[in-house]
């Protein structure tokens, strides 16, 4: 039975082995033909995960290139967790970590990336709607409305839901993308683009739950109109209020407390 700091190195020998097959040198006693199956299973079990992860940046590569791709990954990140539900948070934190270093990838790959776990990470969160008090009937514009802790608004500088097949741009556009992912209670994810009044909407309602004396629907919106277009403010209440309503339809909002 080696000792424990013999095992801890011998473990470090055999995971960079199977990290990097370029290595020529084995861990005493493995045989190459072994360690091969070992390199295999670990490799296509990460690359089936990720490309089950990342469909569309998947779809973006050819085979050599993408399996090129998640060598490098698995050659030079060092993950935080085990997990496997993880893997994809840790597969975002490399290509982070190219963009810092001024890799060749595709300048909207990062933003891309996020979209791509983020739709994955909602699908995943453990938040019960049900559990959150509120009126499912209420009306949101005369009550208070109770934003879903299952409505994220994403904004990125490339249009990410459009990205896939010819649609690379090289460039990000004038104007950022704004996005609103919600789970419904069906648990079924979908997304909505959104203007920044929605966006802005959306974060008052938020910090509006948390007063002591919390504002119905209309005075949010009447509050943030003032802030942003006083002199028109009267007239796009109605508009504002009709967000209200879009929003209570998609299931960001759940309804009133």
């Amino acid at each position: 039975m080696p000792h424990t700091a013999e095992l801890h190195a011998l473990q470090r020998e055999f995971a960079a082995c199977i990290r990097e097959p370029e290595r020529s040198e084995l861990p005493a006693g493995v045989a190459a033909r072994r360690m091969q199956v070992y390199r295999e299973l670990f490799f296509n079990n990460v690359e089936g995960l990720l490309s089950s992860n990342f469909p569309v940046i998947r779809s973006l590569y050819a085979d050599a290139d993408w399996k090129a791709l998640i060598a490098s990954f698995l050659r030079d990140h060092r993950a935080q967790t085990p997990l496997f539900p993880e893997i994809g948070r840790e597969f975002l934190r490399w290509l982070e970590q190219r963009q810092h270093e001024g890799r060749d990838d595709a300048p909207f790959l990062l933003e891309l990336a996020h979209y791509e776990w983020a739709e994955l990470a909602l699908s995943l969160d453990e938040e019960e709607l049900d559990a959150i008090p509120h009126d499912a009937h209420g009306d949101v514009v005369s009550g208070v409305p109770v934003v879903s802790p299952l409505a994220w608004v994403l904004g990125y500088r490339f249009p990410v839901h459009r990205i896939g097949g010819d649609v690379r741009p090289a460039e990000a556009p004038a104007e950022p993308t704004l996005l609103l992912l919600i789970r419904d209670r069906g648990d079924q994810v979908s997304f909505l683009e959104i203007n920044a009044l929605t966006a802005m909407l959306i974060e008052r309602l938020q910090a509006n739950m948390l007063v002591s004396e919390p504002a119905s629907g209309a005075a949010v919106v009447a509050s943030l109109l003032a802030d942003i277009a006083p002199g028109n403010a009267a007239a796009l209440q109605p508009a504002g209020c009709e967000i209200l309503r879009n929003l209570r339809a998609r299931e960001a909002l759940l309804g009133t407390s």
